[in-house]
């Protein structure tokens, strides 16, 4: 039987802090927004399967709500789930507690952080309302165990010694 790294950390009683999947988002192609479809397959190695990320680098994008909420009042507009061109919402979770090598399980899924940020470049310029979160508080993940995750589902975050 194999046991993933984050099931391991579990086990060892590391710290942990809960919250929820609002928003689980795909675009066909890159350099979009992202269409909240509601619940999705996570693919181990992969990533959301339907999305144009998947099988890149970066799988998986990984939002909170509060930071999508609070970019969009700075900004004086109105934000959804996938409209900063990320793939997983969450809300519960303070993104600062959302460290390289955290582990995410997420439905009957579960990611780990491989990634905070990433850079701007020719590459990626897709921008919503002039704002890129993903920039320095996106969280990029690696699928690391298989599973569905829809809006609604339990996210427990838990982090390495």
């Amino acid at each position: 039987m194999i046991i993933s790294i984050c099931l391991l950390q579990e086990r060892r009683g590391v710290s942990e802090l809960e919250g929820k999947v609002a928003g689980v988002c795909i675009s066909e192609k890159s350099g979009t927004g992202k269409i909240n479809v509601g619940k999705g397959y996570l693919e181990k190695d992969r990533g959301l399967v339907g999305d144009a990320h998947a099988g890149t680098e970066r799988q998986v994008s990984v939002l909170t709500l509060e930071v999508m909420e609070k970019v969009a009042s700075e900004g004086g507009f109105s934000a959804t789930p996938g409209d900063f061109a990320e793939n997983i919402n969450i809300k519960g979770i303070d993104v600062d507690e959302i460290e390289l090598g955290s582990c995410l399980l997420l439905g009957n899924a579960e990611l780990e952080v491989v990634q905070i940020g990433k850079v701007i470049d020719e590459t990626h310029t897709f921008n919503f309302h002039g704002k890129v979160p993903l920039v320095t508080e996106g969280r990029f993940c690696r699928v690391v165990r298989s599973g569905w995750v829809s809006i609604g589902d339990p996210v427990r975050l838990i982090k390495p010694n």
